[in-house]
């Protein structure tokens, strides 16, 4: 059984430290469309790519946990596949639910390389 609810997001949410991380080329990520990023220790971040932009969440929906990388996207929107509920990718706010925002990373482009500061 899963654990419901933001425990589940909190536990796989990556600590802040302030440092970047490479996760990889900018190249390698399809315009319009979510990836997973795994980080040491189990964590995992959802990285998209929208507009020419690329934007990074946490990769758990609140709700009940579900990957946020697999998601639908609708412009700087993503919906949660299994219950439908919309974050936007800029501020992590939850468009459609009162809900708690999912934490936002900030994503640099160096070289064509993708640094995602956590």
């Amino acid at each position: 059984m899963q654990p419901s609810g933001s425990d589940l997001s909190s536990f796989k949410r990556p600590p802040r430290e302030g440092k970047l991380v490479t996760v990889g080329r900018a190249e390698d990520v399809p315009e319009g469309r979510g990836a997973t990023v795994e980080l040491e220790g189990g964590r995992e971040l959802a990285l998209y790519r929208v507009e020419g932009g690329f934007y990074c969440i946490e990769n758990f929906c609140p709700h009940k946990g579900a990957p946020l990388a697999d998601g639908g996207l609708l412009g700087h929107t993503v919906a949660c596949d299994w219950h439908g509920w919309h974050f936007d990718l800029r501020t992590g706010a939850c468009l459609n639910r009162v809900s708690q925002p999912v934490e936002t990373y900030e994503v640099v482009i160096e070289d064509g390389w993708i640094k995602i500061r956590i």
